[in-house]
């Protein structure tokens, strides 16, 4: 066996793959702090990039109603997790690796 899978601190199974990539969450160096999101993979175009969509319910007062709205996250996709478009992923937030991107693809849902 090669690298050993790192404890993140978090109830997640590890990938099965391995990799050498330092901006891993499981074989580098990133910590996850901050929020854990659970979304869909809209694209992956980008190298080593998943744009993540997440809906969620905004409650307007006025109406006593709530609406259904979306966010984009761009997150870091390390070689070791392989996702294509409609998959459902869970990103954890780590500092910021670029100007858009400061999520990290944990794990790779049903």
């Amino acid at each position: 066996m090669g690298m050993a899978v790192r404890n993140i601190g978090i109830e997640l199974n590890p990938p099965e793959k391995e990799c050498t990539d330092t901006k891993c969450a499981w074989h580098g160096k990133i910590k996850i702090r901050g929020k854990l999101v659970e979304g869909i993979v809209v694209s992956v175009r980008a190298q080593k990039t998943a744009i993540i969509e997440v809906e969620y319910a905004h409650y307007l007062p006025k109406y006593e109603r709530y609406e259904r709205r979306r966010s984009k996250f761009y997150a870091y996709l390390p070689p070791c997790i392989s996702v294509k478009e409609g998959d459902k992923v869970i990103i954890g937030e780590t500092r910021k690796l670029s100007k858009t991107k400061s999520f990290v693809v944990l794990q790779k849902v049903g």
